[in-house]
Parts: structure tokens; sequence; C-alpha cells
């Protein structure tokens, strides 16, 4: 019996350490060492980007040629078949898209993959995105698990000790998601359809809560003018917060989408019935939006109205005068300037009126 348990003793103590190992890892929460887990993520409109990775460092090493060997490599062990690089260290470096994208121009599904890099001697790689995001490095990766590749061009920067992905040069429809370690970068342009998701999105939700509401459909709608897109889709949704709460907000939004679709007149005729029902800073407001859009003749004329309809508002003679300002009207614009401050204005309005009067060489 002694003689059988002491030939069995390395299988057994190998055995309990194997286990000893596992129960520990699902027991407690440890520090995870030496290449510990991160996240990083990045909104672009309403999607969402993620990566979860670990991080290795540089430790002195030489990393490429050696550490990272260069092009495609057998793994030596799993499937033992030529793979890229894990870029990262332990599981699967994972992108998580919550949208359909393109990645350096091509199109790949909502979703979770395997990220995975090539790099060559000349500073040339590929980007690897595999269906397959549960696997151990790369020693599972099957090439026909692919969801997309391309050729990327990698750039030299300045010393990075710990591998680090970051978003960076982002823009209304993308970003490049980077991973930089040592002295290289790794770029991958990821880019949304963001208006279509948006309007697509906005059609999904106003079939619940928000399609109960005029604020719901305003919003829709507005996105689409602001942005020039589906202009009769915002045509719909106005009409329909116009149902509910027919205002000057919401016969505003028309009134610009009119415009946007070159129907002059009949914007001109409905923002006529918008102005009367519209409060003083409503009204105001219209006036800034038309010499925002450098229509100075209507603007003054809106700003002149406003001070008839509310004679007693300093705000109202602060905006006429900054509109008399912004044609070089100088004479006018003094003298709305100064009428404001007669009128007891609050403090930012008084701040504003005495500016220009300081602007303009008067006092």
């Amino acid at each position: 019996m002694y003689k059988l348990l002491n030939y069995r003793f390395p299988f057994l103590l190998a055995t309990l350490f194997f286990y000893v190992g596992s129960v520990t890892s699902q027991g407690i929460t440890i520090p995870r060492t030496p290449s510990p887990a991160s996240s990083v993520n990045q909104t672009i409109g309403i999607s969402t980007i993620a990566v979860d990775y670990s991080r290795p460092a540089v430790r002195n090493r030489e990393i490429w040629g050696k550490l990272v060997p260069y092009g495609w490599n057998k793994q030596g062990f799993g499937n033992n078949k030529m793979a890229p690089w894990r870029a990262g260290a332990n599981e699967n470096t994972v992108l998580t898209l919550s949208h359909a994208a393109k990645i350096e121009g091509k199109k790949v599904p909502a979703g979770k993959y395997g990220l995975f890099f090539v790099i060559n001697e000349n500073n040339e790689g590929e980007v690897i995105l595999s269906k397959d995001n549960r696997s151990w490095g790369s020693f599972f990766y099957e090439e026909d698990r692919d969801q997309m590749k391309s050729k990327i061009n990698l750039r030299d920067i300045p010393h990075t000790e710990e591998l680090t992905f970051e978003f960076i040069n982002l823009s209304k429809n993308g970003a490049e998601l980077v991973l930089n370690w040592e002295k290289k970068q790794f770029p991958v342009k990821i880019e949304f359809d963001v208006d279509k998701l948006v309007m697509e999105n906005a059609e999904d939700e106003l079939k619940g809560p928000a399609g109960f509401s005029w604020q719901g459909y305003q919003s829709a709608a507005n996105y689409g003018l602001i942005n020039n897109v589906e202009l009769d889709k915002a045509m719909e949704w106005i009409d329909k917060a116009i149902a509910i709460n027919n205002s000057f907000t919401t016969l505003n939004t028309k009134g610009q989408l009119l415009l946007k679709m070159e129907k002059k007149e009949e914007a001109e005729k409905l923002m006529e019935s918008a102005l009367l029902i519209a409060t003083e800073p409503e009204v105001n407001t219209y006036g800034y939006q038309m010499l925002n859009q450098g229509n100075l003749e209507k603007a003054i004329e809106i700003l002149k109205m406003n001070t008839k309809k509310f004679p007693n508002s300093a705000n109202a003679w602060d905006s006429l005068g900054e509109g008399y300002f912004t044609t070089g009207d100088t004479k006018n614009a003094i003298a709305a300037f100064k009428k404001s401050l007669s009128l007891n204005p609050a403090p930012n309005v008084k701040a504003n009126s005495e500016k220009f009067l300081s602007q303009l060489g008067s006092k």
C-alpha cells in the first residue's frame, strides 16, 4: 500500500496543485498579474465600441520579432495552425460593437469579436476580427471563422510600457481605435452611419412611451432638420407633434423644414401665424435665428416687432440693439441699447448693453 501511494505521489501532487489553483481562483477575487485585465469604450452617436483586453508590459524585453513574432505563426499548442497575434495577453482581446459598423471600410455586423493583429518587419500589418471571441490567446484560431480582415499600416510612436488601447481622431461618425505598445501603434478606423441609426432608432422609440408626447416627435423631427436627413420623415413627425401641441416651438420646426425643402412661401405663411402665439423669449430666439442664417432684414423686422409687443422689455431692446449692430446700423444700435438701459435691465442684460455701447464709442 505504501509503495503504491509513493509511486503515485508526483501525479497526485500535480493534480492537487491544479485544483488548488482552480479553487483559489473561484473562491476569492485576487489581483491578476502580470498582465492585468482592462477595458476601454467609446460612444459614437448612439453606438458604442468596447475593447476588453489584458495589458502586458515591455519589461526590457524585445517585443517585435521576438516576443511577438513577425507575420503568421504556428502556436505549438491547441490546433497548431498558423495564427495572428492575440493583440494582448491571456484570453482573446474582445471588440464589441453595439451596432453594425464599417471597420477599415468593410461592413461588420453588431456583436462580439476576437481581435487579432499581424505585424511585419516593414511596418505593414493586418487587423482581423474573428467570430470566435472566447478562446485563450491564438491557440485555437481558425481562419475560416474570420468576420473581416484588412491591411493596416503601423505607426512609430514614443515608448509605451504597458499595452494600451485608446480611441483617437474622433468625429461625428467614427474614430480610430489604436493599440499602443513599445514603440508601435496599430490603427483601426471604425465608422457608423450615425444619422441612419438615429432615425431608425427614433422610429422604434416613437412606438413606445416617446410616441405619446409631442416632445418625442419634436426631437425626432428636429434631428432630421439639423442634420438634413430624411426630411419627409421629419415632416411626418413634426405634423404629429403639432397635432398634440400647436405651439411656436413645433410650428417653427415645421417652418424650418419647409425652408429646407425649398417651400419658402409656405414656410413664411406658417411663421406669420406662429409668431402670433409666440412668447417674448420665443420671438427673440427666432430673431437671432434669422441673424444666424444671414437673413438680416427679416431679423430686424422680427426684433422690432418684439419691442412693439413688449415695449417695456429691456431684453427685447437689447436684442434689437445687437441686430442693428450686426447690420452695421450704429445710430439705431446705440438708441436701442440706451433704451434697454433705461428700463432697469437684469444685470446680464445691463452688462451686455454697456459692452456694446462701449464698443460703439457711446456712453
